[in-house]
């Protein structure tokens, strides 16, 4: 049993990082096997095909992803505690699942369909809880009159280009390894201080 677990576990390493950089479509099972340094012959042992693998990753992928998030926007604290709440976990989830904003993003967009059938589930009504919030501040005229997609897409955008734009921006800025992950530490509490800035009358 530990040796099928530490297999297993390896293979799913190795599934992440070739599915990342290849996609569902690129990707080959001789490609993964190599990566975990493994026969191809052990890999479909564990993972029947291809389109198997792919889904046990996109999966635990998008389980990292979503249900946190969700928590935090279904919530019923304030707005601007909202704002901070949502930003720093988004960001510390992405420091510690960086492969992450590429693999959703590209599979959303080649497979959208399949993704909003198969991995969005139940979630269509996050915006929407947002969306009220937001609303019901603009009413109480606590905050500017804004569309909430601005706002809803600042948040993400802000917290998630970093880690696509990474290898762009460590080479142009010098950054090193430590410098990033204490800069995006730094943006835990940056990037919501600007929206909630942005947001007062």
């Amino acid at each position: 049993m530990i040796k099928q677990s530490i297999s297993e576990t390896k293979i799913l390493t190795a599934a992440k990082k070739v599915f990342l950089e290849k996609g569902m479509a690129g990707a080959r099972m001789q490609d993964i096997a190599d990566e975990a340094g493994i026969n191809k012959a052990m890999l479909h042992y564990y993972f029947r095909n291809k389109e198997k693998l792919f889904d046990v990753i996109f999966e635990q992928s998008s389980e990292l992803f979503f249900p946190k998030i969700t928590a935090i926007i279904q919530s019923d604290i304030s707005l601007f505690e909202k704002i901070e709440t949502f930003c720093s976990a988004y960001i510390e989830m992405l420091l510690q699942n960086p492969y992450l904003p590429l693999f959703i993003l590209n599979e959303a967009n080649k497979q959208p369909e399949r993704f909003r059938r198969k991995f969005w589930k139940n979630r269509e009504h996050l915006f929407a809880k947002f969306a009220k919030d937001l609303s019901a501040e603009i009413t109480k005229r606590k905050i500017i009159r804004i569309n909430s997609a601005h706002v809803f897409l600042n948040m993400i955008s802000m917290c998630i280009f970093p880690f696509i734009a990474k290898p762009v921006w460590m080479m142009s800025s010098g950054m090193k390894e430590e410098e990033f992950i204490r800069f995006m530490e730094e943006r835990k509490k940056v990037v919501p201080a600007f929206i909630i800035q942005s947001l007062k009358k």
